[in-house]
């Protein structure tokens, strides 16, 4: 058996980085990666164009964590957004920032992406051994010595990285190893649920609804009849529900909310620009403008028209009304729909269509300064196995490549202080 000095599971973003990184450092690397060829999830990122990272400043960039953002602290204080950038760059991956501090591959291709990442692990001298599944973690003693692979082949190893990813897109090799890998030698795994996902609404309003598209608007989720996480953007209707930048970026609190039993809804603000007084005065001068014209053609001007039979429905305000025969009860009911348009939120969508996992390997087993396991020597993490898991724009494949890059070469430096 070839002895290996790190040895890397999973080709991905994450992945690619520590592989070259702990080979630029000088050790023997190689990496396993179970589909035909690194980099497939990362060829789908960001609808084909992989959003990169953001430009926000650390201390903003980390509160798109949550809670468990303060993990990765360390990591970005080492490498961030300028160091990604400038690594790119000088690998002949010229980026662009778009709205939103979103950067992007000047090519629009995450393809090059792929390509760059392994044209440089070569470059590194890394070993890549692709259609190799690892199976099991070989331990002794509570030291990582190797990784055994679905046909009984066995590399043995003083390092071995774990970079699996998680459980979301798993056509593209994403289904959850790592979790197993990690819990099959002590580690504790917080339950993964999908995150970044689709919600499923009850009734048939988002399916009347669907493909109508929502800006400026501000959602919010209540569970148990409370606000808990609001967000100001876009969203869209689909045939099953909500989806859409801010519906994803609130779907964690709903996943866990409806896991726990509890009622959650979809508030809908339509008219976040103006409070309840400004709107009641914009309604009254709106109905008397177009005094002669049938409510519903009034509305014209404060919705998109695929709203508009609802809006009259949900407001009790007959459609065909003229608008200077709407009385004050009504103007309220409508007033307060457009400000808490609300629908039943009862599932949502599986790992199959969810961007990122949340839970994974449980952070305070983790070195944040090194993503060295605290419970088996020469075991490291990095990326979407950890349980950490960001907003879209972004922020969580800069926490793979950050986690990446200090997994590659803490375990190339920790195998280098072994050495007689």
């Amino acid at each position: 058996m070839a002895r290996r000095k790190v040895i890397v599971v999973g080709a991905g973003a994450a992945g690619l980085m520590a592989a070259g990184q702990a080979a630029e450092l000088g050790a023997e690397t190689l990496l396993l990666e179970k589909m035909n060829r690194p980099g497939r999830k990362l060829d789908i990122t960001g609808k084909g164009r992989c959003n990169l990272t953001n430009v926000t400043p650390l201390p903003e960039f980390i509160t798109h964590f949550g809670p468990n953002g303060r993990f990765l602290r360390q990591a970005f204080s080492r490498f961030f957004t300028s160091e990604l950038v400038a690594f790119l760059g000088e690998h002949g991956l010229l980026t662009v920032t778009e709205r939103g501090g979103r950067v992007f591959p000047a090519s629009g291709r995450a393809h090059d992406v792929v390509e760059a990442l392994s044209r440089w692990v070569n470059e590194c001298g890394v070993t890549v051994r692709a259609r190799s599944p690892v199976e099991r973690l070989i331990v002794e003693g509570r030291r990582i010595v190797g990784v055994g692979l679905s046909r009984g082949r066995v590399y043995q190893g003083d390092a071995v990285v774990l970079a699996t990813g998680g459980a979301s897109y798993p056509a593209t090799g994403s289904t959850g190893d790592g979790y197993r890998l990690a819990a099959s030698v002590g580690h504790r795994i917080v339950p993964i649920r999908p995150a970044l996902v689709p919600l499923e609404t009850a009734g048939r309003i988002a399916r009347k609804l669907q493909g109508l598209s929502l800006k400026n608007v501000t959602a919010s989720v209540r569970v148990e009849g409370k606000k808990q996480t609001h967000a100001f953007g876009e969203m869209l209707f689909t045939h099953f529900g909500l989806s859409g930048p801010i519906i994803l970026s609130m779907s964690k609190t709903a996943v866990d909310s409806l896991r726990l039993g509890q009622e959650v809804t979809v508030s809908i603000d339509l008219k976040p620009a103006l409070d309840d007084r400004e709107l009641e005065a914009r309604l009254i001068r709106d109905l008397k403008a177009h005094g002669k014209q049938r409510f519903s053609t009034m509305l014209k001007g404060l919705l998109p028209r695929k709203l508009i039979p609802l809006c009259a429905e949900s407001a009790n305000v007959p459609a065909d009304k003229m608008a200077h025969q709407v009385t004050a009860a009504e103007r309220k009911r409508l007033r307060v729909w457009l400000k808490d348009f609300r629908l039943e939120v009862t599932g949502h969508r599986p790992f199959e269509e969810a961007i990122i996992t949340a839970g994974g390997v449980d952070t305070r087993e983790v070195d944040p300064r090194t993503m060295a396991s605290r419970v088996i020597e020469g075991l490291y993490f990095t990326g979407e196995v950890l349980d950490v898991d960001g907003d879209t724009g972004g922020y969580n494949l800069q926490a793979a490549f950050s986690t990446g890059w200090v997994a590659g070469r803490s375990s190339a430096m920790c195998l280098k202080a072994r050495r007689p």
